[in-house]
């Protein structure tokens, strides 16, 4: 197969708003160092993290909920600690969800591997690095939203499905952060809420958490309520409805915010609460004697075991969750799709078309 010398991609040019994603038809096609492999890309899809990205809502400087400023960026936002490790460097290709299939290999790849379909490990830790440094694809190195990509060939995991490109790249990141937050809270056949239900990660949490036997409620807005059932919702609540007092043995939260105190009383003594977003705001209080007389556990979810992913990818091919796409674009419309991501009113992962 001869490649291009160049490629379409979208370039995240600085911190800031939609008008810092720039189209681009002359970029350089990534060559692949040793140890990787050249994925030519087929699809991908929106998340949180794109935006807060590319907002720097990271920041510590950064106080408010994620869409208060997510058109137009966060004039406060500090370039040194705007991205998940800190600092981004730009220009940087975006896209943390990468379906596609290896077209080249570096050095010290079987060569046997051009032609496999993968899924790309979302957020990893590098070889022969610190046990606790962490890359997250489309962030500390160039991502999805582009026609080729590279990573290192263990982070592309061959997938065997007859879903389409575009419905697969809704699986890497949402589907990870959920199953990353379930396994650390060992949830079995108990009683969980799950916040922020009709996003990506909170609606891969309802699919996962009923894989595993829970009694799964949701928080939600009442046009969502149907839509989250028939994932396998037993119970869905008005996001902003009372919570029962010691109902739940775990929750998992993507929202944090003014309500973050509800959470915690809403544990049984023992309870695990698990955290993997604050889309209503980083900034929460605590009361200490909820946390140590009632004996919780507060577990913060980002990293997470190279199971997780390869536990994901057999899901996906025994097909026991399935794709939940709202909407779809083709990358040239990265900018409306991340529009429409902010409106709010899908259920599900925005899908993004990158090569037929």
């Amino acid at each position: 197969m001869t490649l291009p010398a160049t490629m379409n991609a979208v370039l995240l040019t600085g911190h800031g708003g939609l008008d810092k994603l720039e189209w681009r038809e002359d970029v350089p096609v990534p060559q692949p160092g040793a140890g990787e492999v050249l994925i030519r890309v087929g699809a991908s899809s929106v998340n949180n993290t794109d935006v807060n990205t590319r907002t720097g809502w990271y920041s510590k400087s950064v106080r408010g909920d994620t869409n208060s400023a997510a058109t137009e960026g966060y004039g406060g936002a500090s370039d040194a600690d705007g991205a998940w490790s800190g600092a981004l460097s730009f220009p940087r290709i975006q896209g943390a969800d990468c379906c596609g299939r290896i077209v080249a290999v570096g050095a010290g790849v079987d060569a046997a591997r051009i032609g496999e379909r993968v899924l790309v490990r979302p957020m990893y830790c590098p070889e022969g690095a610190d046990a606790d440094a962490l890359v997250t694809f489309g962030s500390e190195r160039d991502g999805a939203f582009a026609e080729y990509t590279t990573v290192e060939s263990v982070n592309a995991v061959t997938v065997d499905s007859p879903l389409s490109d575009i419905e697969l790249a809704s699986f890497p990141c949402a589907f990870s952060t959920a199953e990353g937050m379930i396994q650390r809270a060992a949830l079995g056949a108990e009683r969980v809420l799950i916040t922020g239900a009709s996003g990506g990660v909170g609606s891969a949490a309802v699919q996962l958490a009923k894989r595993r036997g829970a009694h799964v409620t949701a928080l939600t807005s009442p046009a969502k309520m149907e839509a989250l059932q028939a994932l396998g919702a037993d119970v869905t609540l008005d996001r902003n409805a009372p919570l029962r007092e010691d109902a739940f043995d775990v929750v998992l939260d993507l929202v944090g915010g003014p309500r973050w105190p509800a959470l915690l009383d809403a544990l049984v003594p023992k309870g695990r609460y698990v955290t993997s977003g604050a889309i209503a705001g980083p900034i929460v209080e605590l009361d200490l004697r909820t946390l140590y007389l009632k004996d919780l556990a507060l577990i913060g979810s980002t990293r997470q075991d190279p199971r997780v992913f390869t536990d994901l990818v057999g899901y996906i091919e025994a097909g026991e969750i399935r794709p939940v796409l709202a909407e779809r674009h083709p990358l040239g419309e990265l900018r409306a799709a991340q529009e429409a991501f902010l409106d709010k009113s899908h259920l599900g992962k925005i899908g993004i078309e990158i090569s037929g």
